[in-house]
């Protein structure tokens, strides 16, 4: 397939589809998109590639397709469904589908979203999408996800993370934790992707920069990140 990858995800109740939001990340562990896969080094939404119109046509010629058959078939779908498109000349074309949200487009999604994030899957889990809306603010959200150096080859474990204490909790800004653990009141490396750095902003840009100047106050000498985050939309 030829084209631009993004992500776009809709909470589906049996019968009706809602969409909450579009993702891109980037899997390449270096800048400029090289090096190995990796379970993802950053994400950011919404994805400018997927754009009101394609969004419309992913919907109408793939995912309502998809639930009402599987409707059909006696099978219906409730849950959340992670459409990966690959987009060229405005076309959407499947590549694959999820039946969770991913990581790391969940964290920007659940940032943007906030507090009504429940309330829709309460509907969805309900029956009642069809009587749901989601209200976007109009802004950006970023994440950077911060690794143990050698991923996602061999890595070490049990490195001391410091700094974290002093970083804002707020609607904007947040550290969602994803391979740590605590030991002797200290927060230590546990896995290859270890934190995710997000936040918020008017701009993709903004939000960029409030992401990477909370990813400076990390001291944790035996990580690092992509400095790169949302290249592609930026340029």
């Amino acid at each position: 397939m030829q084209g631009e990858e993004a992500s776009f995800f809709v909470l589906c109740d049996g019968e009706a589809v809602l969409p909450i939001g579009t993702a891109q990340d980037h899997k390449r562990v270096g800048e400029g998109d090289t090096g190995p896969n990796t379970g993802g080094m950053g994400a950011y939404s919404p994805a400018p590639v997927l754009t009101e119109a394609v969004a419309a046509r992913a919907l109408d010629e793939i995912i309502r397709p998809t639930v009402e058959e599987m409707a059909r078939r006696g099978t219906p779908y409730q849950g959340v469904l992670y459409a990966g498109l690959m987009i060229a000349d405005g076309a959407p074309r499947l590549v694959e589908y999820n039946v969770r949200f991913g990581d790391p487009e969940c964290q920007v999604l659940m940032m943007r979203l906030g507090a009504q994030a429940l309330d829709l899957m309460q509907a969805a889990a309900e029956g009642r999408l069809d009587e749901i809306r989601v209200n976007w603010a109009e802004d950006h959200a970023m994440t950077v996800v911060m690794a143990a150096e050698g991923y996602p080859g061999d890595y070490a474990r049990g490195s001391r993370i410091g700094g974290l204490d002093g970083l804002p909790e707020t609607s904007s800004e947040m550290v969602f934790h994803a391979g740590t653990a605590e030991r002797d009141g200290q927060i230590v490396a546990a896995g290859g992707r270890v934190l995710n750095i997000t936040a918020r902003g008017d701009s993709l840009r903004q939000a960029r920069d409030r992401a990477y100047a909370l990813v400076d106050r990390v001291h944790w000498p035996e990580g690092f990140c992509r400095r790169d985050i949302g290249w592609r939309a930026l340029d």
